[in-house]
């Protein structure tokens, strides 16, 4: 791989509300209070880590959303974000890899998504044919050539919020 490298950072959004009565709408469910205390607390181990993330994509739903605002209050400097479709539930890694082109010259970026999709393009990212398992707040750190990535990337760790929670 060449030394000039983009990690992506792919991040599951935080503990959300249970899908009820109370939010017929899946899109508008927001985390709990409890998620977004843990929440902050695995940005700041992440932070520890000093990933530079230049971007944040986020999955234009609530919960998604919540969980980016939380990464760009804890990281400094802080990021830019933006909302990117492909990201909902049900978008292919193709399509969000195609949404990756618009960062081309990015060398950190932090996606923020749901799963299975997520764990999906994990995989497909690295050449796995097995989804990656994320828990709500789990991260992982994939190294790529280019954007939009086009070879195989690089697993460089995964960890679960537990792991990161306990850097802070």
């Amino acid at each position: 791989m060449p030394s000039k490298v983009c990690s992506l950072y792919l991040i599951r959004h935080a503990i959300a509300e249970d899908r009820s009565d109370e939010w017929p709408d899946d899109g508008k469910r927001p985390l709990t209070t409890k998620g977004i205390a843990k929440m902050r607390e695995v940005v700041a181990g992440l932070a520890a880590l000093e990933p530079q993330i230049e971007d944040v994509l986020s999955s234009p739903l609530v919960r998604a959303k919540q969980t980016a605002d939380v990464l760009l209050e804890g990281l400094k400097p802080a990021p830019r974000l933006s909302i990117v479709p492909a990201l909902a539930p049900g978008g292919a890694p193709a399509q969000i890899a195609e949404a990756l082109s618009g960062h081309a010259g990015a060398e950190s970026l932090a996606i923020v998504g749901h799963e299975p999709g997520l764990g999906e393009l994990a995989a497909w990212l690295v050449g796995a044919k097995t989804p990656f398992a994320f828990k709500k707040g789990g991260i992982c750190r994939i190294d790529v050539a280019k954007l939009p990535p086009g070879g195989t990337g690089q697993l460089v760790w995964f960890a679960t919020p537990k792991m990161l929670r306990a850097l802070e």
